[in-house]
């Protein structure tokens, strides 16, 4: 054969690959008839995907309003319930010791059975310990020296509308239960020991002092 009409087929056969490939390349478009003589335009029906859109439901709801973030260094003062003909007011259960692991698990312990009976527990917190020096004085002599230092955890667990006919038996597993070392008191809950678990600050109460006077 002629090797001329081979460089003729040869370049026909690449011609018609490079068609192929340009016609696979190209962006397939929905030709649209338009009415009144005009020509077809090329547009996309899609602008992603057939689907899109389907199942969508959440622009049906109502939209609601964002809820304001609780500021978890600002304590809010509970309000002190009343007491009634059937129910005590807010009261305040006190756990006194000085190992701290024996009063935190006996606090906790508080908090579970106001669970189990159904009584409304409140806070529950610590009051800021307490440090106690014990000094000691030699049979001979004056001067008194330091034999041991005792540190004091305090837990209070607050609780409100106690039924009086649930009283007896509460105190009762309370008593029971009760650890060694352990001073258990009830108290009814005040302003003041609201005030009692922040720190007092001497400096502050005496500009509040001088902008009163003034």
């Amino acid at each position: 054969m002629n090797p001329i009409f081979r460089k003729v087929s040869f370049t026909q056969q690449s011609f018609v690959l490079n068609q192929a490939l340009s016609l696979c390349w190209a962006k397939p478009s929905i030709q649209h008839p338009v009415w009144g003589g005009m020509t077809a335009v090329n547009e996309r029906q899609y602008k992603s995907m057939p689907t899109h859109g389907i199942g969508r439901w959440r622009h049906l709801l109502l939209r609601q309003k964002a809820k304001k973030k609780r500021d978890r260094n600002v304590i809010v003062q509970k309000p002190i319930f009343p007491a009634t003909d059937t129910a005590y007011g807010t009261l305040n259960v006190i756990a006194l010791g000085y190992d701290m692991t024996v009063v935190e698990h006996y606090s906790q312990y508080i908090h579970n059975l106001c669970h189990r009976l159904g009584v409304k527990a409140g806070d529950s917190y610590a009051l800021p310990t307490k440090t106690t020096e014990v000094l000691l004085m030699p049979g001979q002599g004056t001067k008194m020296y330091l034999d041991a230092v005792l540190k004091t955890h305090k837990r209070v667990i607050q609780l409100s509308s106690l039924n009086a006919a649930l009283f007896p038996v509460f105190m009762e597993l309370l008593l029971k239960n009760q650890p060694e070392g352990v001073q258990l008191s009830l108290q009814e809950h005040t302003n003041a020991d609201y005030q009692a678990r922040f720190k007092v600050r001497p400096e502050l109460q005496g500009l509040m002092v001088k902008i009163n006077n003034k």
